[in-house]
């Protein structure tokens, strides 16, 4: 595979050996990126834009303390090298306690499946987009505003480390967004779809049916009786599950989120249950195919799948190469930056609770009153407390689904919904449409699954009883 930064690579490699007696690490990161961003809202056109980016960072650790430059003339690097290292030596005052990781030598690249979306014009996307608009837009007279979203984006990585890494990577990625606002007199509901893709171009192409949802949910919505607030048995789809196990527990699964809190630490310590015997949650960049999915996290360290609980207990969590050095764990490939402006931190790559036996059906038949809540709108989580709004939702009673209803949202603590898993379903679904944020990186490509779940003692916020 030929390299993209071959005229790059020797003088990188040279500044690496000049300075790496000077601090305990060093790390260089030049990346390439091209990308198009399209907003349609209503009738205007708000962005269009196609952009290429070069540009890079360095990292530099001294006695645990670190430095960081980055840039966009790559003619400066020596001097962002110095500003780097200068800084690291400056708050230094402890022991750099990185986890060894074996050097890699290596070009990759994610392989697509289909067109790279480089190779589509800007017009045929912005073509698409109208499409898509048109769609949402002529779904009904109540249709009051439309929003379209398009991105995409094409990476290309040099990374070099101190510790022999010479590694290049490349991927692209792509995402969708689709909503549409529906009012009648004083009431307004939204419908929301969003999709993604590692893979090809050819995925935001057939999605007619998913966008026209999106406008038809908003609209029912409104003849739609509100859910009576109350503590039920509630059952969610996958969409949700994957949503609920990114969100409320995946986060605290990132381990400097857990060794920059003691009290968290001592939560989540590793041999304690949190759910039924028959949990599996995982993470892991190796599963191929999915957006959160790569060969090499942005340390060097080889992607792997983590079990982060097992049977019901937790038995691992997420790691850069420091939070491993520091907690005596070894990493897990976890260590990702959104962009060369931001320093890697540690993130969530697919996050997936693993099917379970119960079919499906058989999620509702021993509920007497209940809900069952499908898709989503939004979310926020504070710590261990989680609000998640359904797109979608009907009351369960006797057993069956009975009448739809809206403005349901979903609250609790996530180590007491976990313990109140009460059945896992048999079924199972990936969701690409994940965007991540942390630490002012925002939108970061993830990937979420996982089956039905039957839930007790769910908060379900509503009109008062």
């Amino acid at each position: 595979m030929s390299s993209a930064f071959a005229e790059y690579r020797n003088p990188v490699t040279d500044l690496i050996a000049r300075y790496r007696d000077r601090v305990d690490f060093l790390a260089i990161r030049l990346e390439r990126s091209e990308s198009t961003n399209i907003l349609l809202r209503g009738d205007r056109v708000e962005t269009l834009s196609e952009s290429l980016s070069l540009g890079g960072q360095v990292r530099a650790c001294h006695k645990g303390g670190w430095g960081f430059a980055s840039f966009n003339r790559l003619e400066t690097l020596a001097s962002q090298i110095e500003t780097a290292v200068q800084a690291a030596r400056l708050v230094g005052d402890d022991e750099t306690e990185l986890a060894p990781v074996e050097p890699v030598q290596a070009v990759c690249s994610l392989p697509l499946t289909g067109r790279d979306p480089r190779l589509v014009p800007l017009a045929a996307k912005k073509e698409l987009c109208d499409r898509y608009n048109e769609i949402l837009r002529s779904a009904g007279e109540a249709i009051a505003t439309t929003t379209v979203r398009y991105g995409d984006s094409t990476q290309h990585i040099l990374l070099a480390t101190s510790d022999g890494t010479l590694l290049e990577q490349s991927w692209s990625d792509l995402e969708m967004r689709f909503s549409a606002t529906a009012r009648s007199g004083d009431k307004v509901q939204t419908g929301r779809e969003t999709t993604g893709s590692r893979r090809a171009y050819e995925d935001m192409l057939a999605l007619d049916a998913q966008v026209q949802g999106a406008a038809q949910r908003a609209i029912a919505a409104l003849t739609l009786p509100p859910v009576k607030g109350d503590t039920y048995t509630v059952v969610i789809d996958p969409i949700l599950t994957g949503l609920f196990v990114h969100e409320a527990f995946g986060h605290l699964s990132e381990a400097d989120m857990a060794y920059e809190n003691p009290d968290l630490l001592e939560v989540m310590t590793l041999g304690r249950r949190f759910g039924p015997s028959d949990l599996q949650i995982f993470d892991g960049a190796a599963p191929t195919g999915h957006r959160g999915s790569y060969f090499y996290d942005d340390e060097g360290t080889p992607a792997t799948t983590t079990q982060l609980i097992r049977d019901g207990e937790l038995v691992g969590r997420l790691h850069s190469r420091e939070t491993a050095g520091r907690l005596g764990e070894s990493p897990t490939g976890n260590a990702r930056c959104l962009n060369y402006h931001y320093s890697p931190l540690v993130r969530m790559t697919n996050t997936w609770i693993e099917r379970g036996t119960t079919p499906v059906a058989d999620l509702y038949s021993e509920v007497k009153t209940g809900l069952y809540a499908r898709n989503w709108l939004g979310g926020m989580t504070n710590g261990e407390m989680f609000t998640f709004s359904a797109g979608e939702a009907w009351m369960i009673r006797d057993g069956q689904l009975a009448e739809p209803v809206r403005d349901v949202t979903l609250s609790g603590n996530v180590f007491k919904t976990l313990a109140n898993i009460e059945a896992i379903g048999d079924d199972f679904y990936w969701d690409e449409s994940g965007g991540c944020g942390k630490g002012g990186q925002s939108g970061l490509p993830v990937g979420c699954g996982g089956p039905s779940l039957r839930l007790r003692e769910v908060v379900v916020g509503g009109e008062a009883s």
